[in-house]
């Protein structure tokens, strides 16, 4: 199948799978005209990326799970190396998450400060 069937096959942008491609995530071969062609497999391996960037790893962290991007990502059981990545990227959120929090309620005390405790939402 050509980059756009694909991307459309899985709700993507063809953009989005150059991106993969290049991350070594998935490959195509090239038609005499050369379009990229995806094997049907890629449909499956593509959803499993979407799946577990949607779920904060990051594309780097993504090469953990090569050898499983084939299969059902979500309900085979992780790999050590898996599990060690989905942790590390949990603590990175967590850290981002704490950091952002404390920016916020700085923000906050000093509006609160500002205008005699009243805050009103912008939006």
């Amino acid at each position: 199948m050509r980059i756009g069937e694909l991307a459309k096959a899985t709700g993507t942008t063809a953009r989005a799978l150059r991106h993969y491609e290049q991350a070594g995530l998935i490959s195509s071969e090239r038609a005499l005209n050369g379009y990229r062609i995806y094997d049907e497999r890629a449909v499956v391996r593509v959803r499993n990326i979407r799946y577990l960037l949607a779920a904060g790893l990051t594309l780097d962290d993504v090469q953990a799970f090569l050898p499983c991007l084939d299969g059902d990502v979500a309900a085979a059981p992780p790999s050590d190396k898996g599990l060690r990545v989905a942790l590390e990227r949990l603590a990175v959120l967590n850290e981002r998450i704490a950091a952002q929090t404390e920016a916020r309620d700085r923000l906050e005390a000093a509006l609160r400060h500002k205008t005699g405790g009243r805050i009103r939402s912008v939006a």
